[in-house]
């Protein structure tokens, strides 16, 4: 787990709500939390958990693995890949047994370069539960 970076956190929060053009009340509302500890998550001074960083990203329109990096709490290359497979899921294109085969490849490949092939508790099941032949 990487160190906990709260100013530049807080920095980007505030840039993101201003290309939101949202008031920090406006946010703080949106997200579920109170104005002042807001203020606070910008200033640097407080350090969110997970949930709020999600609350806020949902609210913002943003990645909340995206502010989970910038907070320390996930790892640059461990978000990439939980982006890599999150854009597999939600592709409506293939079916859901082409996504399956399709991250077991991606998983070779990863392992074949020596990277974490851990699926955070991801299972290959299609959605009735079994898993997918290749």
């Amino acid at each position: 787990m990487a160190s906990l970076n709260v100013g530049n956190l807080g920095e980007y929060l505030r840039e993101q709500r201003r290309n939101a053009q949202l008031s920090l009340r406006q946010l703080a509302e949106a997200a579920g939390v109170s104005n002042p500890y807001l203020s606070q998550i910008e200033r640097g001074l407080r350090k969110p958990s997970a949930e709020v960083l999600q609350q806020v990203a949902k609210a913002l329109r943003i990645s909340a693995e995206t502010l989970y990096v910038r907070a320390g709490i996930l790892d640059e290359r461990e978000r990439e890949e939980l982006e890599t497979r999150a854009v597999i899921l939600a592709d409506p294109s293939i079916n859901e047994r082409q996504k399956q085969v399709l991250l077991q490849i991606y998983d070779s490949f990863r392992k074949e370069n020596g990277l974490d092939t851990e699926t955070k508790g991801a299972e290959y099941t299609t959605e009735d539960g079994t898993s997918p032949e290749l």
